[in-house]
């Protein structure tokens, strides 16, 4: 493990505990390099989704026992805030909670597939997440069946989210 491996999971160590008491949600921690500057980020959600206040409260508690740990070596900036509305799926609890819904799919290389008698070939495409099972996905298009992945070979997948 990295030692900024290390620094992400010793922080999800100091905020689940903040986050259970006030039934939020951790979407995702991150230790990045943006700017010449070194940020440390967490990002929280809820049910009907995440506040100011929310956001605030955290962010406070976090820092408090992140310098009470001070395990850090590097100068860094805490943020905490929303995922957003467009996040990736990382983990298995955002493939669930978005079963049913519209995805965007991109995958590392193309794939071909027989739909209602057509065959397709693509890496990008939108569908409907209809299951997701032990690593694997399933990705419909409106008709009865449904395209098998396994999360392994998907590069990035979100809702998919027209303005």
């Amino acid at each position: 493990m990295s030692k900024h491996q290390n620094y992400e999971q010793r922080t999800e160590q100091l905020i689940l505990p903040i986050l259970e008491e006030h039934h939020f949600e951790l979407a995702d921690i991150e230790f990045v390099k943006e700017a010449g500057s070194w940020r440390l980020r967490a990002y929280i959600d809820k049910e009907g989704g995440i506040t100011i206040d929310d956001l605030t409260l955290v962010n406070h508690a976090l820092s408090d026992l992140l310098d009470r740990e001070d395990f850090i070596d590097e100068s860094y900036i805490l943020e905490v805030s929303s995922p957003g509305l467009l996040r990736p799926f990382k983990k298995p609890k955002d493939y669930i909670r978005n079963v049913g819904q519209d995805v965007e799919v991109k995958l590392f290389a193309p794939i071909t597939w027989e739909q209602d008698g057509e065959k397709y070939t693509d890496k990008e495409f939108i569908g409907i997440l209809e299951k997701y099972e032990d690593g694997k996905v399933w990705i419909g298009f409106g008709g009865d069946d449904a395209l098998e992945l396994e999360t392994k070979n998907i590069a990035l997948i979100r809702k998919s989210v027209d303005f």
